[in-house]
């Protein structure tokens, strides 16, 4: 009975095993019974019927449908035999009989279970090596999903990423776009003060302020419409292009008038001398005819004195003549004086008579020519009157000409004007950076043979002052940039190309200008000058008169401005303060103070205890540029008696604020003039200056391996190969205005050096480095210097 009774624990302990693993249906729709199932009364019913796949049952209908429970098996375990009489052996056997069948039938389910529970315990093996196999399966598809979706990740970022720099670019685009609203804003506000009252000001400048407000809600709105601005700037620069093809139209057709006109006005040049010729001759002539007239009169008054003189001799004579005749007659007839005396009275008279009749014909000839001669001096009169009228009338068409002439050339300085700023305007919206050629001219222990000529200008309307060639071995190489500046051309002019860009430093830009070229190419004296003439400084002093210039003139407008100077140099890839109050000393083991660059968010550079002045006037600066000259490293060589040896970095920051607009703007001015490249085999160069040489050429080999990398749209700029790109980075990448002087050396032995020159300012000219911004926004004491 125990072995019963541990049989039926045994399946009881299946049963529950099963009853967890059988949580949810078989596919095929078989849904176990539970042989503990519990009933009603909390008892439990056991069933005889197996599960169908379970063997058939050998007895019958007598166990098929019989069911067991557990108070059942309990009782037939415990049942006792109960006769009414002990010694009743045949009711003992009935009952044994009885109780064996009745176990024999427990006996025989519990089989039946047990062979079920074994083939369904198979079964469950089986769905059990099936799902684990379905799970791994799962598990693998789970990792290739895994992988996917890594993919997609990676995708994703880098959309995340790209989209971030489209939202970076369209923030900027958008602020170029505020800039812009707040520049028309100005110009409506100042167009509208020349033109209402005060208090039509006033109510307007209320209506802007709730427009500007209504402008700041909408600023949401405003940037889902960037797309479509930039759409519209696409256009727009489609536009500038085709004006600027119609204002090179413009100018070509202006240039055809004006050769016209300077061909019309070298005739009426060539007329209006011989005119003056004429006239000349015609005041000689008119000059000779008045002495004439002069002479002529003189004679005719003295031919009347003597006319008057012969007249009144004769009336004289007359009156003698008559007297004598009244004398003859009273002689004659009172004394009868002799015949003689009277034939010679007669005689007298004849005489006087014919003497008469003489000075008559005399006085008839000089009125006659008297006459002539006013005719003369009437007709000489006249041809000067007319010489004058004409000459009038060749002033008078002189003028004309003179003031067309004046309309033309107006009219071509205004289309370069145009021309220039909408070329800015095309580079300001590319991004570019601007590059102008200086050729230099050639020096007296260098020659001016006309043979060996190796730079040419050429003189089409399209490359006019903007393009040069350079010849080498017969082969011509073709260059074109913003501006070409030809030998001959003053440092005035040079400055009056790059004043506006100055000026934009005030505005509120970073503004950066260095030069660039060949070791004796005029780098310095571009950017610096020439000491003691005042005619020949450099724009960096120009650039500073400019400046306090239109400081002083913005005075009345309401502007402030405070302007600070640093500058340092960049020799040997170590940076030197040029304003230190202290003299360093620079030795192999003891370069001196270590300086760190560092550039912030904002786009600013900062150089680590670099000295910063104050500036209040342009003598101050010069002063300091004076210092800084004497402090700059600079070595004889075979090419250049005073080479620069080091890269000079000269920094101007400028803080304005308008106290009636409460505007503050930001500027940098950035004015660099680079060491020249040279080759050791021209200059000679050995110890220190060797060492220097190989700085320089290495810095200057970075700088142009970052314009490659600029002008290829790489990812990777190497920026932090040398001190000096790491200093131009925000100039070289950010959002300045930058421009470079491409300096070059008309000498014949310079050739290549001039021709690697050119083609890496070509190279500059094409980098994209973004629009330019305008820094309006306020910063902290502690930003006090930035080369970008």
């Amino acid at each position: 009975m125990m072995k019963f009774q541990n049989q039926f624990n045994s399946v009881e302990t299946l049963e529950q095993k099963r009853r967890e693993l059988m949580v949810e249906p078989r596919s095929n729709g078989y849904r176990p019974r539970h042989g503990l199932s519990p009933g009603n009364g909390h008892r439990e019913s056991y069933t005889a019927s197996a599960p169908p796949s379970a063997p058939a049952s050998n007895s019958g209908s007598d166990v098929g449908g019989l069911d067991f429970t557990r108070e059942d098996v309990e009782a037939l375990l415990n049942e006792r035999m109960r006769t009414k009489s002990k010694y009743n052996y045949k009711e003992r056997c009935e009952q044994m009989m009885d109780y064996i069948r009745r176990l024999r039938l427990c006996i025989r389910w519990f089989q039946e279970v047990e062979g079920g529970y074994i083939l369904e315990q198979d079964n469950l093996r089986e769905l059990v090596e099936a799902a684990e196999k379905q799970c791994f399966d799962i598990e693998v598809m789970m990792q290739n999903k895994e992988e996917e979706l890594n993919a997609i990740i990676m995708e994703l970022r880098k959309n995340y990423t790209m989209l971030q720099d489209r939202c970076a670019k369209e923030e900027s685009d958008k602020l170029g776009v505020l800039d812009e609203l707040s520049r028309e804003k100005e110009a409506r506000l100042a167009a509208e003060k020349l033109q209402d009252s005060v208090s039509d000001d006033l109510a307007k400048a209320k209506q802007e302020q709730q427009s500007s407000n209504q402008k700041i809600a909408s600023l949401n709105e405003m940037y889902n419409r960037l797309q479509e601005y930039n759409s519209s700037l696409q256009q727009y620069n489609s536009k500038l292009q085709t004006e600027l093809a119609t204002a090179n139209e413009t100018l070509k057709r202006v240039e055809s008038e004006k050769s016209s006109i300077v061909e019309k006005l070298n005739i009426l040049k060539g007329q209006h001398h011989s005119l003056e010729d004429q006239l000349t001759s015609t005041k000689a002539s008119q000059e000779e005819a008045v002495k004439q007239k002069e002479a002529l009169i003189n004679e005719v008054g003295c031919l009347r004195t003597e006319l008057q003189q012969s007249q009144d001799e004769r009336a004289r004579q007359l009156s003698q003549v008559q007297a004598l005749t009244d004398e003859v007659a009273k002689y004659k007839d009172f004394t009868g004086s002799s015949v003689s005396e009277l034939d010679n009275l007669t005689l007298k008279s004849n005489e006087l008579q014919v003497t008469c009749l003489t000075q008559n014909e005399q006085v008839q000839t000089l009125q006659k020519q008297l006459a002539i001669a006013q005719k003369k001096l009437q007709m000489s009169d006249l041809s000067a009157t007319e010489t004058r009228q004409q000459f009038a009338e060749q002033n008078s068409v002189i003028c004309d000409l003179r003031n067309r002439l004046a309309d033309a050339e107006s009219k071509i300085v205004e289309g370069e004007q145009l021309r220039k700023k909408l070329h800015n305007t095309i580079l300001e919206l590319k991004g570019n950076i601007r590059v102008f050629c200086r050729v230099r001219p050639l020096l007296p222990e260098e020659g001016s043979n006309a043979d060996t000529k190796i730079i040419a200008f050429p003189t089409s309307t399209e490359a006019l002052g903007r393009g040069v060639d350079l010849l080498q071995n017969g082969q011509k190489h073709s260059f074109t940039f913003d501006k070409v500046f030809v030998p001959d051309t003053a440092q005035e002019d040079v400055f009056v190309e790059i004043s506006q860009l100055v000026q934009s430093a005030l505005d509120g830009y970073k503004v950066c200008i260095f030069a660039y070229g060949q070791t004796g190419s005029g780098k310095t004296f571009t950017m610096m000058g020439k000491p003691g003439n005042p005619e020949k400084k450099g724009l960096i002093p120009r650039s500073l008169e400019q400046i306090f210039a239109t400081r002083q003139s913005l005075q009345a407008q309401g502007w402030k401005y405070d302007l600070q100077v640093s500058m340092l140099e960049i020799y040997n890839e170590t940076i030197r303060d040029l304003l230190s109050t202290t003299k360093p000393s620079f030795t192999e083991n003891s370069p001196g103070k270590q300086y760190t660059i560092k550039h912030d968010a904002n786009g600013n550079t900062h150089v680590s205890d670099l000295t910063i002045v104050d500036v209040r006037s342009s003598k101050e600066v010069a002063y300091l540029l004076d210092k800084a000259a004497q402090s700059r490293s600079v070595g004889k060589t075979l090419m250049n008696e005073q080479s620069s040896r080091s890269h000079f970095v000269f920094t101007l920051r400028i803080s304005g604020v308008n106290e009636s607009t409460e505007q503050q703007v930001q500027g940098v001015l950035n004015l660099i003039d680079l060491a020249g490249s040279e080759r050791l085999s021209k200059s000679g160069s050995t110890g220190d200056r060797l060492k220097e040489t190989q700085a320089i050429n290495k810095s200057l080999s970075s700088l142009s391996d970052v314009i490659f990398a600029l002008a290829k749209r790489e990812d990777h700029v190497p920026f932090r190969n040398s001190k000096l790109t790491y200093l131009l980075q925000p100039c070289l990448g950010g959002d300045s205005k930058t421009l470079m002087f491409v300096n070059i050396s008309p000498e014949v032995s310079s050739l290549g050096e001039s021709l690697c020159s050119l083609r890496f300012a070509s190279r500059v000219n094409a980098c994209e480095i973004g629009v330019p911004r305008r820094q309006t926004n306020v910063r902290s004491s502690e930003s006090r210097l930035s080369y970008g």
